[in-house]
């Protein structure tokens, strides 16, 4: 996308992605614009009945009693940025400050903030110029939303903190400088409505759900590989099984590993009058994955739907609501619904890896991968003085147990903060971070899958191949030689793992599964 309107209401994943990662450029809709003046006018109109506003003429959190004086209220916008830019750690990466910086304007100029255009244009304008504030990653708890992070983004507004420009750190006053644009002043109420807000969280969380969207179709093509590889069963992708049950997520995954072994010679079935040589039944791991892996969809879904309501949101605190002309006090900033959001994304990303480990284990078994050698040792090898695939395995089983780990519910804790005023916190940054580490560590199981899969299938003879995982296996061969004597595959899972990153996976299955979309 070259330009994407944003209007407080109506962004999208895709345009996320589009700007955070494709740099497209960002342009504010005017209607927006007079909804962000005339909720300005409102709370300016509040402010000269000398009305007590929480966060714009008192303190803030446990020292929300104190009220502050009108000529002080410069200073308590500026004082509170920067005593709340108090993270620590690395800087995010410049996707997630990018999304970060989109989502905080799009919910300022939703109409409800209070806060003058001029703030969501210089944050536009900002982005547009691809001035990326330093954000550290590590010191929110998602109770009043992101204060910390969404502080030292807005910072580099009133020309302090660092910023990202042209590939060298510089202040944020030199950065305007260049951009043409002047340090803002910021006024009453504009400070917390900056860094009021789920936006760090819900950044993170909207990217690694674009990418989890990828690992699972990359996840299908490693299955339907894989089945082949085995000489499994295709039976239990039947739609009619399917369809006596009706879970969203399980009949796609059946109907999408059907479109992608279609024209297969190496799958078994019955409807085929196979003599059913072996077993007659294949391993759980293949017969029932859409059982398994169809509840990972419908819980990408469910996280979808939260995060693109939460991007669309006002979630600062009080908000202006001009019809009524009155200023509330409430708890949008929470981030309890994208946390547990991510949880649940997090326990289907690790359900994705767990399946696939099992299946990599099938493929490495010579009492489960219907005659081929054990550990899928090359032709041109002796097992026992070769080892073959036995390590992936390894790795992968690593990979699994610490996403085990991971797994635990963010949400499920807090820790009170601000003298005990700010009492139950969501954890939702926490569930962000975890999220990240969880889908790298999938994106690498999944890879693992990939190579060991397309390695049985050499072993085999890849002739009898469907015309989506023939799309698949040639893909992995133009990277990856098949194993004929043993070799460090250390470089070899990398190297898919970038495939299966980049999304080019993912992009093959999908034009081998448009239909069942």
């Amino acid at each position: 996308m070259a330009e994407i309107t944003i209007d407080g209401s109506s962004l999208t994943l895709q345009e996320l992605v589009s700007v955070a990662r494709g740099n497209a450029a960002v342009r504010i809709d005017r209607r927006a614009l007079r909804r962000t003046m005339r909720s300005r006018a409102v709370l300016e109109k509040l402010l000269r009945q000398d009305k007590v506003i929480y966060g714009v003429n008192t303190g803030f959190g446990a020292l929300s009693n104190v009220k502050v004086a009108p000529e002080d209220l410069r200073q308590l916008q500026a004082n509170l940025l920067r005593s709340h830019a108090s993270s620590v750690g690395k800087p995010h990466s410049t996707d997630v400050v990018r999304a970060i910086m989109l989502l905080r304007a799009n919910t300022l100029i939703k109409g409800n903030s209070g806060i003058r255009p001029e703030i969501p244009q210089l944050i536009v304008a900002l982005l547009n110029k691809r001035a990326h504030p330093y954000i550290p990653q590590k010191g929110s708890v998602g109770a009043s939303g992101d204060l910390s992070p969404l502080s030292h983004m807005a910072l580099v507004l009133m020309g302090e903190g660092r910023v990202e420009y042209k590939g060298t750190w510089m202040g944020g006053k030199q950065v305007l400088q260049k951009i043409g644009q002047d340090p803002a002043q910021l006024e009453a109420k504009e400070g917390l409505a900056l860094n009021n807000g789920t936006q760090q969280m819900t950044s993170i969380a909207c990217l690694n759900l674009y990418d989890s969207y990828n690992l699972l179709k990359t996840a299908e093509a490693a299955l339907a590989l894989s089945l082949e590889a085995i000489k499994g069963w295709v039976d239990p992708f039947d739609e009619r099984i399917h369809r006596v049950r009706q879970h969203p997520g399980q009949v796609q995954i059946a109907k999408d590993i059907h479109s992608l072994v279609k024209g297969s010679g190496m799958c078994r079935s019955i409807t085929k009058d196979d003599p059913g040589d072996g077993r007659p039944q294949d391993p759980y791991s293949f017969r029932c994955a859409p059982q398994v892996m169809g509840p990972v969809i419908d819980a990408l879904g469910y996280a979808s739907s939260t995060f693109e309501i939460e991007m669309n949101s006002a979630t600062d605190n009080p908000l202006i609501f001009p019809d009524d002309k009155v200023c509330l006090s409430g708890g949008n900033f929470h981030g309890q619904p994208i946390s547990m959001a991510l949880d649940i994304m997090a326990l289907g990303l690790a359900t994705t890896a767990n399946i696939s480990e099992r299946r990599i284990s099938a493929l490495l078994d010579a009492s489960l991968n219907n005659g081929l050698t054990a550990f899928l040792v090359g032709k041109e090898s002796k097992p026992g003085l070769a080892s073959g695939l036995m390590a992936l395995q390894y790795t992968a089983t690593a990979l699994v147990a610490e996403n085990k780990i991971l797994t635990h519910p963010a949400s499920s804790d807090s820790i009170p903060t601000s003298g005990n005023f700010e009492d139950f916190v969501s954890m939702g940054p926490g569930a962000a971070h975890k999220s990240t580490s969880i889908l790298e560590n999938c994106q690498y199981v999944v890879a693992i899958e990939l190579l060991t899969a397309a390695q049985a299938v050499h072993l085999r003879g890849e002739s009898g191949l469907g015309k989506g995982t023939n799309t698949v296996y040639e893909a992995i061969r133009k990277v990856v030689p098949p194993l004929t004597q043993d070799r460090s595959s250390h470089e070899d899972i990398e190297r898919v793992f970038e495939m299966v990153k980049g999304g080019q996976i993912s992009d093959l299955v999908r034009r081998f599964t448009k239909d069942s979309d």
